[in-house]
């Protein structure tokens, strides 16, 4: 038997115990940590087969529209999720932009926003907007985000900015920093600073939140950041939208 020593021991029981704090939400085989929601059809009723797990990915059909959403509630975690878009699009959506989201500090209702979502904070999967931050409320203070934004808006909605002033939003979205001023709902749509890669690529989207921030992270670029979100936690929720989603992680790592 090889002998593990010194540093190499040190380092074998770290790497052990932060590969042990890391729940992998998405187990590779079934949804054992999600339930699925379905508008018009309610809680766990999928006839058509809109999320299927497959050689270890999660096929979300975009057919019809709603979520899987967590059985638990999350707290002050870090949030990593492998996607890449499939093929296939939808009814109005089929010629439109391939459209998903992830949506934290969901609370309330299943179904409570437009008949679909539970109220929240969604994390925007969309192509060319992927990062945008959009509140998913009731239009109350229950449900807002703090910002720093440019001075300049894009089309009245405010453009995330590191060093902006601040600003507080209760409906509506903050666009991602290299969200394209001429972003058009088609499908296919790229702008020049895209960071998201080409469809059939895959793609990390890491999202920290703790202490009632929320930073952003695309494959490896940090492309939006909210501070004093409310709620501060909650369920998480992953969108069907009218587009094909394929996800291969979603690993959450709590840090308290």
């Amino acid at each position: 038997m090889r002998q593990i020593t010194g540093l190499a021991l040190v380092l074998t029981i770290a790497a052990s115990s932060h590969a042990a704090d890391i729940i992998p939400l998405f187990n590779g085989k079934d949804f054992s940590n999600f339930y699925k929601f379905i508008k018009d059809r309610g809680r766990d009723s999928d006839p058509k087969g809109v999320f299927t797990v497959k050689d270890g990915v999660i096929r979300i059909s975009g057919e019809e529209w709603g979520c899987i959403t967590t059985n638990d509630e999350y707290e002050d975690y870090e949030l990593t999720v492998e996607y890449t878009w499939g093929t296939k699009t939808w009814g109005d959506r089929e010629k439109a932009t391939r459209d998903s989201g992830v949506l934290v500090h969901s609370i309330g209702e299943d179904g409570a926003y437009s008949g679909i979502w539970m109220n929240s904070i969604e994390v925007q999967i969309i192509e060319g907007g992927t990062g945008d931050f959009i509140v998913v409320g009731d239009g109350s203070e229950n449900f807002a985000i703090t910002c720093p934004v440019s001075a300049e808006k894009q089309k009245d909605t405010y453009v995330y900015k590191p060093d902006g002033e601040k600003v507080t939003v209760k409906s509506g979205r903050i666009n991602w920093w290299g969200r394209s001023p001429d972003w058009a709902d088609v499908i296919g749509f790229r702008g020049a600073k895209d960071i998201e890669k080409p469809g059939g690529e895959w793609n990390t989207l890491h999202v920290v939140v703790k202490d009632g921030g929320i930073k952003t992270t695309l494959n490896g670029v940090v492309v939006n950041e909210a501070f004093d979100a409310k709620p501060s936690k909650g369920r998480i929720q992953i969108q069907s939208e009218g587009a094909e989603l394929m996800v291969r992680k979603v690993d959450l790592k709590p840090l308290k």
